[in-house]
């Protein structure tokens, strides 16, 4: 794509199919890629010699704090992403780049604080998150260093996602692919070579982003293009960042809904199934990201579709993307089941050897995934209006599943059966939610039937 400011307008005229492939299969090849990131570290730190099984706990333990991270991030940069996509399809090109900068200010100051905070008050924070006398040594060493480099994080994911949404979803995936390759190649030498150990796996962590940040500020900064960093370059309009964050707000409380999960589920476990059940629990959870994680990439591919489209108040395509990225996700979930039901002890197999903790993870597995060929749809359905900016919608579906159903199931279903209960909790929930998107969209879907393209879209509850 030539970098022009008429850049972005295929995006409103070619075929949906095409774009979906143009700017999905990056972010898909992207999100993969970041989730193997994850795994690379659990994968390494679970064959730690004598510790790993307990090692694999700490990590396990350290999951809501690091989505609630992953949450500021989103806060600022999905709102970004958002409200970049949707001024492209309006070509308000000068507006854009305030964006730009706005989101450059919020994320280091949210960053910053978020480090601050976490580190005086690291051990009890690991230790109501479900962390023992023998799994906090594991969980603090390498959340320690996490923290120390969450700011960059932050950057590097939200710029990233900028970077895509304007039209350079390849730039975007380069980025991501050189995060992963870089971070499996240090994380055997700090971790083995090194003797670092867990420490290692953050630290090579911290490195890689910084090294991706490093090349994003250079990417953005070349006036080439047609979107990049203005003077001033910190900049922070209350119009923009309230703007912003509002339509952030969605995927936000879906990443906070997701730390409470993670949170209760840690400490139903610890309570029924102790350390080595919460070492399951990160397995599980592991595999299971990688399948979200290309639903999420075929979503990035929607999401500058979408916002373009209903920008520009072309209703049909805007169906039509939906449509498309649904039944790619659905495809994407299922085949997650059917690994789960039918080969769960491969998938389980290269986190660890040790006998307990694998029997654990596939019974898990096999329970907590058996509702997941559909949740692509739920995926898909809660992006969707997201990339509309209609901010109750996708609020009301991120914390649907997992605070209106999934967690009450949580804490009653042990009750009766124990550790198996939290398992059984998840594909109840996924059900569910499944059920109340498709209400949601069905409804959306006859409003747009009536609306001719070109026509104000204020009825909807839009962002435009």
């Amino acid at each position: 794509m030539a970098d022009s400011a008429a850049a972005p307008l295929e995006l409103g005229t070619e075929k949906i199919g095409s774009l979906l492939r143009k700017y999905a299969v990056p972010g898909i090849i992207a999100q993969t890629a970041a989730s193997l990131y994850n795994m690379v570290d659990s994968i390494y730190i679970g064959h730690i010699p004598d510790v790993g099984p307990f090692a694999i706990s700490g990590l396990a333990v350290t999951f809501p704090l690091m989505n609630i991270s992953i949450a500021l991030g989103t806060l600022v940069g999905v709102g970004a992403m958002t409200l970049i996509s949707i001024l492209l399809g309006q070509k308000n090109y000068e507006s854009a780049g305030r964006v730009l900068s706005n989101t450059l200010t919020l994320n280091v100051i949210v960053g910053i604080v978020f480090t601050i905070v976490t580190l005086l008050f690291l051990d009890p924070i690991l230790y109501f998150f479900g962390a023992s006398e023998r799994t906090i040594p594991f969980a603090r060493d390498y959340m320690t260093i996490i923290i120390l480099g969450n700011t960059f994080a932050h950057l590097m994911h939200g710029f990233n996602g900028i970077i895509r949404c304007s039209g350079h979803p390849k730039t975007a995936m380069g980025l991501t692919l050189f995060t992963v390759i870089s971070n499996a190649i240090l994380d055997p030498v700090f971790i083995f070579a090194l003797g670092l150990g867990i420490k290692g796996a953050a630290l090579a962590t911290v490195i890689c982003q910084l090294m991706a940040l490093v090349y994003t500020f250079k990417f953005l900064a070349d006036k080439k293009h047609f979107l990049h960093f203005s003077k001033p370059l910190f900049r922070l309009e209350k119009r923009i960042a309230k703007q912003s964050l509002a339509i952030g707000v969605g995927p936000f409380m879906m990443n906070v809904a997701a730390s409470l999960v993670a949170l209760f589920v840690n400490q139903q476990l610890r309570k029924y199934g102790g350390d080595l059940a919460i070492g399951a629990y990160g397995i599980v959870n592991r595999f299971v990201m990688l399948f979200a994680m290309i639903c999420m990439g075929f979503n990035q591919g929607l999401q500058p579709i979408a916002g373009y489209n209903f920008g520009a108040r072309q209703y049909k395509r805007v169906r039509e993307i939906f449509v498309l990225t649904a039944k790619w996700e659905v495809l994407v979930t299922t085949v997650c089941f059917l690994i789960s039901m039918f080969i769960p002890g491969g998938a389980v197999g290269l986190f660890t050897n040790d006998p307990e903790l694998k029997a654990l993870a596939v019974r898990g597995l096999r329970i907590s995934c058996s509702a997941f060929a559909l949740v692509g749809f739920g995926m898909a359905s809660g992006n969707f209006f997201q990339c509309l900016g209609m901010v109750k919608k996708s609020i009301f579906l991120s914390l649907s599943r997992q605070l209106l159903f999934l967690l009450p199931f949580i804490y009653t279903l042990p009750l009766w059966f124990q550790e198996t209960g939290v398992w059984i909790s998840f594909p109840i929930s996924d059900a569910l939610n499944i059920i109340v998107s498709a209400i949601l969209i069905i409804d959306i879907f006859k409003k747009f039937k009536r609306l001719n393209d070109g026509e104000e879209a204020s009825s909807l509850g839009g962002a435009v």
